[in-house]
């Protein structure tokens, strides 16, 4: 069964690059980022995990760990990242899972119960501090996943967790919010004492908090 937002993410013990890896342990207090691939040497996933090497302080600087999941074994992945150092001119820089049983694959509902072969497995999960699925995302494997729009999903999900206030449209760090139904006008006055714009009685825009 495929995993919903809301969930706890599974724990699980798998071999990687960088060893055997307890996922809970490995994520500590970290929002993370598990991102998977149907198998090595493939073009469009080489190039994501040469982008997300790249990327990786701008997660690190958000407190999240990015960790991606192949179903080859670890010796086929360190071929490979040669691969990805020499194409992308990156190097790889987070542990990179060895699912070479499926057995994450199938713990985190990543391959269609009608599928021939792991073509499905193409997923994104993103996970918070406590363990819970807060996106998830499953991409055709001819479209390369675009890691700026995960940076931005979690910089509206630390923004809203913290605040009353949700993210409109193509929102981007900085700019205006939205103040949820739920916070009443009095309770805004207090919440946000610059005021807001009333587009409508439910859609009030404000200033991003700090």
């Amino acid at each position: 069964m495929s995993l919903r937002l809301g969930d706890t993410a599974p724990d699980f013990t798998q071999d990687s690059t960088e060893g055997p890896l307890r996922f809970y342990d490995w994520a500590g207090d970290s929002w993370v980022v598990l991102f998977s691939h149907p198998r090595d040497y493939t073009p469009v996933c080489t190039t994501e995990l040469g982008v997300v090497a790249k990327l990786k302080p701008e997660f690190e600087r958000r407190g999240a760990k990015v960790i991606g999941l192949s179903v080859d074994p670890a010796d086929s992945h360190l071929g490979w990242a040669r691969d990805i150092e020499e194409t992308q001119g990156a190097k790889l820089n987070f542990p990179l899972i060895a699912d070479h049983d499926r057995k994450v694959s199938d713990l985190y509902g990543m391959i269609h119960p009608a599928a021939s072969d792991t073509t499905t497995v193409r997923s994104v999960f993103i996970i918070d501090p406590n363990k819970k699925v807060r996106l998830t995302l499953t991409y055709p494997a001819s479209t390369g996943r675009n890691f700026d729009e995960l940076l931005r999903v979690i910089d509206s999900l630390q923004l809203t967790d913290n605040h009353k206030v949700a993210t409109p449209a193509n929102w981007k760090q900085g700019e205006d919010v939205i103040i949820v139904p739920s916070v009443s006008d009095e309770q805004a006055k207090t919440l946000f004492p610059g005021g807001w714009t009333e587009h409508k009685p439910y859609l009030r825009t404000v200033k991003q908090p700090a």
